[in-house]
């Protein structure tokens, strides 16, 4: 289940395999694609650390989110009038980026707080895998194409929104002695991968937790 996310075997969170605990992926693995709609959904990034936080209002791009996921959308803006769409995608476009930046640069503990523990502990487990093998990734996010959200929903207060990414992930696998075993930095794969974030709209912690990670064909 990583999906933070497809190169290696030791590429296992967001790099090479980014989802074999967010949804089974790597860094070269394929993410879900973002659609912007409806205005009231802050996910902006909170500081070095923090991608996802409420901000001020900002202009909702068209197709932010799939006709299916309207009605979810539109609950959380009745139960919560700041939640911005548009703000949302910032933020979760800044968390996508951070957590394979991190995943990548072995750097898991900068974003501990923002992932679910459950996931925390699978990208730790594929760290730790690559590690052992003697393996290091370069890997580089090229572009975001585009977020849409595809699913929203609210149950009591507890809001979950999925976004799917589709990105452009240049993946490269070195050895212990720097040399190249796996991808290519001149050759950017496409991906599509589907985060899914969650938030208690009652807690005063304006912040969404990753939760889950999928690929998506």
């Amino acid at each position: 289940m990583v999906s933070i996310i497809i190169l290696a075997l030791v590429a296992l969170f967001v790099g090479l395999r980014l989802y074999s605990v967010l949804g089974e992926r790597t860094g070269h693995e394929q993410q879900p694609i973002l659609k912007p709609a409806e205005p009231d959904a802050r996910l902006q990034p909170r500081t070095a650390a923090s991608p996802l936080a409420p901000a001020g209002a900002t202009e909702v791009q068209d197709n932010a989110y799939l006709p299916t996921a309207g009605p979810g959308v539109r609950s959380i803006l009745a139960a919560d009038p700041t939640f911005d769409v548009a703000r949302f995608l910032e933020g979760a476009q800044a968390a996508y980026r951070m957590i394979l930046e991190a995943f990548w640069a072995g750097r898991l503990d900068e974003v501990r707080g923002f992932v679910d523990p459950e996931i925390y502990a699978a990208f730790d487990r594929a760290m730790a895998e690559r590690q052992t093998a003697g393996h290091r990734l370069d890997n580089r996010l090229v572009a975001i194409e585009q977020a849409t959200i595809t699913e929203a929903s609210l149950e009591r207060s507890v809001a979950t929104v999925a976004v799917r990414f589709e990105a452009d992930i240049a993946a490269v696998t070195r050895n212990a002695d720097g040399e190249v075993i796996a991808g290519s930095l001149s050759d950017a794969v496409q991906t599509r991968d589907r985060w899914t974030f969650r938030r208690d709209l009652a807690s005063r912690d304006p912040n969404w937790i990753l939760i889950e990670t999928d690929e998506e064909e």
